[in-house]
């Protein structure tokens, strides 16, 4: 995991803060993400947090001066993110661009390019999340002026991506089939986060023994308020279903 996340803080890196503060700021801090339950990594964890939030507004500010719907892909290693943005060009009706959040290599960026779209690819190296800095920097390198929606397809992880805030309005969350269904109960934070969540790979529903019917009621269960689609890139009229969702979410913005 990388340092920013506080995920290997070292001891003499944090100043512990007084016990009622620290009691505090952990409510907070832990309620986005309880993963970070060490009171010692608080301080060093609010400081990141805080400056990236900051850059985030930033961030949104050049999406709405531009009429730009920003979207947050996230999901494990292997969920389709790169193929579902592939599927939605020969249907779309709005143009996009997305930046590609990758520990190495230009290839998701690379397939993007090759339908025709503006892409933009993020190698972070050793960093398990994007956060806003990086998501600020790529917005400079896209012109915003000739798309209507900013995918950001975040590094493929269930976990620090939830509490890093990039500057987009709409948070997306995929679940694959093939993951099994304990992904959701594992990672709450993520799914919490969401304003859809996408069970993806539905195509392969006759091939493993997976409940399709539980994992949305755990979902809901889990984050009420966020929308529910399946998704294959297979089916036609699931990828005009996440076309017509993105569509409606334009329209209220």
């Amino acid at each position: 995991m990388c340092k920013d996340c506080g995920c290997s803080l070292e001891k003499e890196e944090v100043k512990v803060l007084d016990e009622n503060t620290q009691k505090k700021v952990a409510r907070e801090i832990i309620s986005k993400n309880p993963q970070l339950n060490d009171g010692k990594t608080i301080a060093v964890i609010k400081k990141i947090l805080d400056k990236n939030d900051q850059e985030a507004e930033h961030n949104r500010l050049h999406l709405d001066e531009n009429n730009v719907l920003g979207i947050n892909l996230m999901s494990s290693p292997g969920s389709g993110k790169t193929s579902l943005l592939e599927s939605i060009v020969p249907f779309a009706k709005f143009t996009f661009g997305v930046i590609e959040g990758d520990l190495e290599t230009n290839k998701d960026a690379d397939r993007l390019k090759a339908k025709g779209i503006q892409a933009v690819q993020i190698q972070t190296g050793s960093s398990c999340h994007l956060d806003a800095f990086m998501t600020h920097k790529a917005m400079h390198n896209i012109d915003l002026k000739k798309i209507d929606v900013c995918f950001v397809e975040n590094v493929g992880n269930l976990v620090c991506p939830a509490s890093y805030d990039v500057g987009t309005h709409l948070n997306v969350v995929l679940v694959s089939v093939p993951e099994g269904e304990d992904k959701i109960v594992k990672y709450p934070v993520m799914f919490r986060a969401a304003d859809l969540i996408i069970f993806t790979k539905t195509d392969l529903l006759d091939y493993f023994d997976y409940d399709l019917k539980q994992e949305k009621e755990m979902a809901k269960k889990l984050n009420p308020k966020a929308d529910i689609l399946e998704f294959s890139t297979k089916d036609e009229s699931s990828v005009k279903g996440f076309l017509a969702w993105i569509e409606n979410k334009r329209k209220m913005s």
